[in-house]
């Protein structure tokens, strides 16, 4: 063995029969020369290593670019093994701790629990278990326990009573749906100021489609410039990087439900939960029915109230805050599912003393957003961050048509957020009192909250399908970084 300076480590061993130099430098990078000059960052690239008799295999991920000949691409990574052999026991002794003390100061997850689930999207979520995240954990060494849900609620009523001291983190092989269900699990608990601690990730399993589904994993893996793949997804729950993200509280009467994406009204909404009849289309199905409502477009009655973040002041009118409807919502038609909450009952908020604004309709779509993705093409609100406390709320009230459509096509960039006819805010707190379309007056709308219709109005798509909510008047509330996501960086 020739040195060790410091953390540093340099000996010379064996790597396709040819001794050559290695070194392990303080900052974490392995070097060697095999005929061509090597390099591996260990914190990024290398997953884990196995002794095999004399010689130690370092499991790793390298840039598809740089790995054709093995069916890489741009924007992909590619699993590579790389093989040497110390020249003694004690020098692969020292290496192998080496090795081990590297891994084990990033912080990563030994432990994990991850939902498959198999009916969601394409139906493609097991297989993609199988090719692409299995693998990786494997070569990571890391344990887990898959279960694959059944049913809609499935995830969430296995978190309120899962043992979490067992687990590093949940994952969940799916679209958003998923997530969503896990974070109102883990909020019901009785436990869940330490629950909800839990470290959470998200491997897209809804590709092709359009729609809702993968904008969470969407908007973390865009942070680093990534593709929204599974490789790259599973990689950033590999690593162990962490991200704190807000989660909001939605109440009507005594019914809370906990959002961590988005929250839609109007023709966003109208576009999402209706355009399900065309679903043989697949992902053409979103593009065919939004211009079905723009042609025919459908503007709705009601108002929202709003506190608004530092520097958005300007937007609607003096208000003050009414507690009337929120807590004993009127009775609708279609009654809502009668849920018994327990656990965290949402941030504590003196709402009566904030400042409120309120912006009457009609309007054309109101849309509420905790990330800046909505979907893998949809960035809606590009200035939304994961946990600043506040939720980007996006209004379009009277837009011609043309406009309408130009600013529906620019929402794969963010720049609707650009148009004359948006407005774009920040708030801390919101009330939304829904109303009925101006041209039926007996005709009502749909509420969208995270990709799942959370109230359903007089004559809407389904209408005769039960809801969480009454088509009725609901606040939302903020409690920053309550959550905790793995994220990229």
């Amino acid at each position: 063995m020739d040195q060790i300076v410091q953390d540093t480590l340099s000996d010379r061993v064996r790597v396709s029969g040819r001794i050559t130099a290695m070194t392990l430098t303080g900052d974490g990078r392995l070097r060697w020369t095999d005929g061509h000059q090597r390099s591996l960052t260990l914190e990024k690239q290398v997953l884990g290593f196995v002794v095999e008799g004399s010689k130690i295999r370092i499991r790793a991920v390298v840039d598809g670019r740089d790995e054709i000949c093995c069916g890489g691409r741009a924007g992909s990574v590619v699993r590579k093994d790389f093989v040497f052999e110390p020249l003694s026991e004690d020098s692969k002794r020292l290496w192998c701790e080496k090795l081990r003390d590297f891994i084990d100061s990033f912080g990563r997850p030994k432990r994990l629990y991850i939902f498959v689930n198999p009916f969601g999207g394409k139906k493609i979520a097991s297989k993609i278990f199988l090719d692409d995240v299995k693998p990786l954990l494997e070569d990571a060494n890391i344990q887990f326990t898959v279960q694959e849900t059944t049913q809609q609620l499935h995830a969430k009523e296995i978190v309120k009573v899962l043992d979490l001291s067992k687990y590093d983190g949940i994952v969940c092989v799916s679209g958003d749906g998923i997530l969503v269900e896990v974070v109102n699990g883990l909020l019901e608990r009785e436990d869940w100021n330490d629950a909800i601690k839990v470290p959470l990730g998200v491997v897209p399993a809804d590709f092709l489609d359009a729609g809702t589904g993968n904008g969470m994993i969407k908007s973390l893996l865009d942070l680093v410039g990534e593709p929204c793949k599974a490789s790259n997804a599973i990689l950033a729950v590999i690593r162990g990087h962490k991200r704190l993200l807000d989660v909001a509280t939605i109440l009507q009467g005594k019914t809370r439900f906990h959002s961590v994406l988005m929250l839609a009204w109007g023709l966003v909404a109208d576009i999402d939960i209706e355009s399900e009849k065309y679903r043989w289309m697949g992902s053409a199905r979103i593009d065919f029915y939004a211009l079905q409502r723009i042609l025919y477009l459908r503007q709705y009655n009601g108002r929202v109230s709003f506190v608004p973040a530092p520097g958005f002041e300007n937007h609607g009118e003096p208000s003050t805050y009414s507690e009337q409807n929120i807590c004993n919502p009127i009775p609708s038609q279609q009654q809502p599912i009668k849920i018994l909450q327990h656990g965290y009952q949402g941030p504590d908020v003196d709402l009566k003393n904030l400042e409120w604004r309120i912006i009457n309709g009609p309007f054309v779509a109101v849309w509420l957003h905790n990330v800046p993705w909505g979907s893998e093409n949809t960035m809606a609100a590009p200035d939304a961050k994961f946990s600043d406390g506040y939720l980007d709320l996006i209004i379009i009230k009277d837009c011609p048509k043309l406009a309408l459509f130009s600013l529906l096509s620019n929402l794969n960039k963010g720049g609707h957020v650009e148009s004359p006819y948006v407005a774009y805010l920040k708030v801390k707190a919101f009330i939304l009192e829904p109303g009925a379309l101006t041209q039926e007056p007996n005709r009502e709308g749909i509420i969208d909250c995270d990709g799942e219709v959370l109230a359903r109005g007089k004559g809407t798509y389904q209408c005769d399908q039960k809801s969480l909510m009454s088509y009725d008047k609901l606040q939302i509330t903020v409690d920053q970084g309550l959550a905790t996501l793995f994220s990229p960086v």
